[in-house]
């Protein structure tokens, strides 16, 4: 067996089986097989894409690349996963939620790359709050508080980390088999028992269409199936940027006003939704409906809120910003965008709202960029909404001046407002 057959196999629209799959996997982790070979594999998998059996064997040979962590002393732990999006906050918000309701929460988070925020970059805008745990000093967390949320850490899944980025250099990103490959590879290594994922679709997600993402969906949860992990998958859109703020300090602080009660509309669907989802996986509840009551009744408590500061507390944060959201810094450079006419805002495109922030400083569009936690965009109106001329539409925040006026366009290039009169 070699490198050479596979790649001609594939590139011949042929099914690799599943020892070709190990083979490469395999080889390429260890360094025998080089990124050359290795990206004309993976541009054959793009162009010709993989059976579900093939999508399979990938995504357990990945998985298998390394260490698989066994959460199995914590009981029943439910992982959640989003597909990406601009302003996606949720990890933030619903992890306490599902600890505060008796669900354990061992949850990794990655990286923000591109205009597609990360949780871990999040986290560490709250000063002080560790992401690199020991895995022994993750699992102590969650079986003393519940919860516990860092960044991927070991040895887990490196073959993923390889072909991801692999990936986004050869413009292969955007393929159901490695997508999906990608995301159950992580999940299953990391050990929970079963996942709920938020797939999403439209202008700021990976998925465009609907249908996309739904087939995306469909092949998660084929993999979860033959996997023994059962998986379930949420739909949402990502047209419009999630809540109203995007960058790291500014969405924590949207994510702690969410768990004081004061939740946005369409984040607190997607709450609802994903929560509900995990409370019947976990044994917590049949009945979706109830278990969405259930989550309302739990953030209006503040059980949620308290125990988002008990994570912060115990990772090593400074809970007196999250206690008080004005400590933290923010950015010294701010400019306001005001509408030019009066009507109602039909689109925000979240890709370009979601590039915005990265050029203001609070993305990396490589592994290696320094993000700005205090840079981003706050939105003062949604999709829907009706606005006066001269109204404040968004605000741009940054630590680098000269980033605003080219932001400024961006934004304004994101934004339709029809000539509507009320």
């Amino acid at each position: 067996m070699n490198i050479l057959d596979i790649i001609a196999k594939k590139r011949d629209k042929k099914e690799l089986n599943k020892e070709e799959i190990e083979y490469f996997i395999t080889n390429y982790t260890n360094g025998e097989i080089p990124d050359y070979q290795a990206a004309a594999l993976v541009m054959a998998i793009y162009l010709n894409g993989m059976t579900m059996e093939e999508t399979t064997n990938l995504t357990l040979a990945m998985a298998h690349s390394g260490d698989i962590l066994d959460l199995s002393d914590l009981g029943t732990v439910v992982d959640k996963h989003s597909t990406g999006g601009v302003g996606d906050k949720i990890t933030l918000i619903l992890m306490p939620i599902m600890a505060a309701m008796g669900v354990p929460v061992a949850k990794m988070s990655g990286r923000g790359l591109g205009f597609t925020g990360g949780t871990a970059d999040k986290l560490e805008a709250i000063p002080g709050y560790r992401t690199n745990l020991s895995i022994e000093e993750f699992k102590n967390n969650v079986k003393e508080i519940g919860i516990s949320l860092i960044t991927q850490t070991g040895n887990l899944a490196p073959a993923d980390k390889k072909l991801y980025a692999l990936r986004d250099t050869i413009s292969c990103t955007s393929s159901i088999p490695l997508i999906s490959s990608s995301i159950m590879s992580k999940k299953i290594a990391a050990g929970a028992n079963k996942i709920v994922l938020d797939v999403t679709y439209g202008d700021g997600a990976f998925m465009k269409t609907k249908q996309k993402a739904e087939e995306l969906a469909s092949v998660m949860k084929q993999i979860g199936k033959l996997a023994e992990k059962e998986t379930v998958c949420i739909i949402t859109p990502m047209e419009e940027p999630l809540g109203y703020s995007i960058g790291n300090t500014l969405e924590v602080i949207e994510a702690i006003e969410a768990l004081k009660g004061n939740i946005k509309e369409d984040v607190k669907q997607v709450v609802l939704e994903l929560g509900s989802q995990i409370l019947k996986l976990a044994g917590k509840g049949e009945n979706i409906e109830e278990n969405k009551q259930k989550i309302q009744d739990c953030i209006n408590s503040q059980l949620a809120y308290e125990k988002f500061l008990a994570l912060v507390e115990k990772q090593g944060g400074n809970s007196s910003y999250c206690k008080d959201t004005s400590k933290f810094q923010m950015a010294q450079y701010t400019m306001d965008i005001v509408s030019s006419k009066e009507g109602c805002i039909q689109q925000m495109k979240a890709s370009l709202m979601g590039k915005a922030s990265c050029l203001l400083g609070a993305g990396r569009m490589k592994k290696e960029d320094n993000i700005d936690m205090a840079a981003g965009i706050i939105l003062h109106h949604k999709v829907g909404e009706y606005i006066q001329k001269g109204e404040k539409i968004a605000t741009l925040y940054t630590n680098k001046e000269d980033t605003l006026k080219a932001s400024l366009k961006m934004v304004e290039d994101a934004i339709l407002i029809a000539d509507i009169k009320k």
